[in-house]
C-alpha cells in the first residue's frame, strides 16, 4: 500500500511540472521524424572542380557522367589546377578531377574527412567503372541479406530506439532525487518508515511506465511515416527497452543518490551517456575499434540492446537469437538497481 501512495506521489509531481509531459511526449516525436533523415553515412552535394587539360570525347563523357551524378554538384570547368585550388581554400568546392595526357588526379579538401574520402571513392568509381567492367567477362551478382533495398533508416531508426530510451529513462531519474534533494523535500522521506527498497522502487517505476508508452510511440512513428514494422516478434522489442530502462533508470539514480546538485548530476551523467554511446557500436562497429576500445563492450548495455534489437527489427530474430544479450542486460540493469537501492542514504 505505501509503495502505490509512493508511485502516486511521483507521477503527481510529473504531471504538475509544465515541463516534462510536453517532453515525455514531443521528444520521441522529434527523434523519430527528425534523426533518421539527417543521421545517415551517405554523403552528398560534393562539389566538384573538373581542370580538363586533354578536351578529347572521353574526358567530355566524364565529365557529364560526373556532373549528371546525385552525389556531385558540377563546380564548373576551370583552365587551371591553381584556379581550382583557390575554390577549395576558399570552401566554394570539395574536390579537383584534373585530366591530362590521359590521366585523372583528384584532389579532395579533407578538413571533413568523411566527406573527402567519399567524394574521392566516388569519383574514383566512375573514372575506374569502365575499365572494370570491360576486363570482367560477367559482371558477380550480389545477394544482400536483410536489408536488400540497403535503407539507412531501417539501419538507424532501432539505434534511434536506443537513444530515446537513454535520454528519457536515464536523464529524468538522474534529476529526481537530486532535486528533491535541493526542494527539500526529500527530508520528509527520511523522517518516515518507508524502506529504501519501497522508495527507490516508487522513483524506477514511473519511469519503465514511460519507458513502455516512449518505445510504443517509436514504433508507431516508425510505421506510419516510414512503413518500417518489425521483421521480428513486436514483445521482444518491449522485452529489450525495459531492460535497458531498468539499467538506466537505476543508473540515473545512483548518480542521483551521489550528487548534491543539479547541475552536477547533470554534468556527470551527460559524460557516462556519451561515451556509453559511442563505444556501444551505434555509429561504427565495434570491431573498427581499437582492442582496448572493443573490451568495453563487454559491460556496456547500450551495445547489448543495438546488437539485440536491430537483429530483431532487421533479421527478424527470436529469442533464441538474443539471449546472450538479454542476460546481459538483465545481469547488468539487476547489479545496478541493488546498486541504486545500497547507495541511498535514507538518514542522510
Amino acid at each position: 500500500m505505501t509503495l502505490r501512495y509512493l508511485i502516486q506521489k511521483e507521477f503527481l509531481q510529473i504531471r504538475r511540472n509544465a515541463f516534462l509531459p510536453r517532453l515525455i511526449v514531443l521528444f520521441p516525436i522529434m527523434i523519430m521524424c527528425v534523426m533518421p533523415w539527417v543521421m545517415q553515412m551517405e554523403v552528398k552535394n560534393i562539389v566538384v572542380d573538373v581542370v580538363d587539360i586533354d578536351r578529347s570525347v572521353e574526358s567530355q563523357r566524364l565529365v557529364q557522367q560526373v556532373a549528371a551524378s546525385n552525389y556531385f554538384i558540377f563546380g564548373g570547368q576551370k583552365a587551371t589546377y591553381a584556379e581550382a585550388m583557390k575554390d577549395i581554400e576558399k570552401g566554394r568546392a570539395d574536390v579537383i578531377l584534373e585530366i591530362r595526357d590521359g590521366k585523372y588526379l583528384i584532389a579532395a579538401n579533407a578538413v571533413n574527412g568523411t566527406k573527402g574520402a567519399m567524394g574521392s571513392a566516388y569519383l574514383s568509381q566512375i573514372i575506374t567503372a569502365p575499365a572494370q567492367y570491360a576486363a570482367i567477362p560477367s559482371q558477380p551478382s550480389v545477394l544482400t541479406l536483410y536489408n536488400k533495398g540497403q535503407n539507412y533508416k531501417l539501419y538507424m531508426i532501432p539505434a534511434l530506439f536506443a537513444i530515446v530510451m537513454m535520454l528519457m529513462t536515464g536523464f529524468l531519474p538522474t534529476l529526481n532525487i537530486v532535486g528533491e534533494k535541493e526542494a527539500g523535500t526529500i527530508e520528509q522521506i527520511n523522517v518516515t518508515p518507508v524502506s529504501k527498497w519501497a522508495f527507490i522502487l516508487a522513483k524506477l517505476i514511473p519511469y519503465w511506465l514511460i519507458a513502455l508508452f516512449v518505445i510504443t510511440v517509436c514504433l508507431l512513428l516508425a510505421w506510419l511515416v516510414y512503413g518500417l514494422t518489425p521483421a521480428g516478434p513486436v514483445w521482444l522489442v518491449y522485452v529489450l527497452a525495459m531492460l535497458l530502462a531498468l539499467f538506466f533508470s537505476s543508473f540515473g539514480l545512483i548518480i542521483s543518490n551521489y550528487s548534491d546538485t543539479m547541475q552536477q548530476a547533470m554534468f556527470v551523467m551527460w559524460f557516462f551517456v556519451v561515451s556509453l554511446m559511442l563505444l556501444s557500436g551505434l555509429f561504427t562497429p565495434t570491431r573498427s575499434m581499437p582492442q582496448w576500445a572493443y573490451l568495453t563492450t563487454y559491460i556496456n548495455p547500450m551495445h547489448y540492446f543495438i546488437d539485440a534489437i536491430r537483429t530483431v527489427f532487421i533479421r527478424g530474430g527470436t529469442f533464441q537469437h538474443i539471449a546472450h544479450q538479454v542476460f546481459a542486460l538483465l545481469a547488468i540493469g539487476l547489479f545496478m538497481a541493488v546498486w541504486a537501492v545500497q547507495s541511498y542514504k535514507k538518514n542522510s
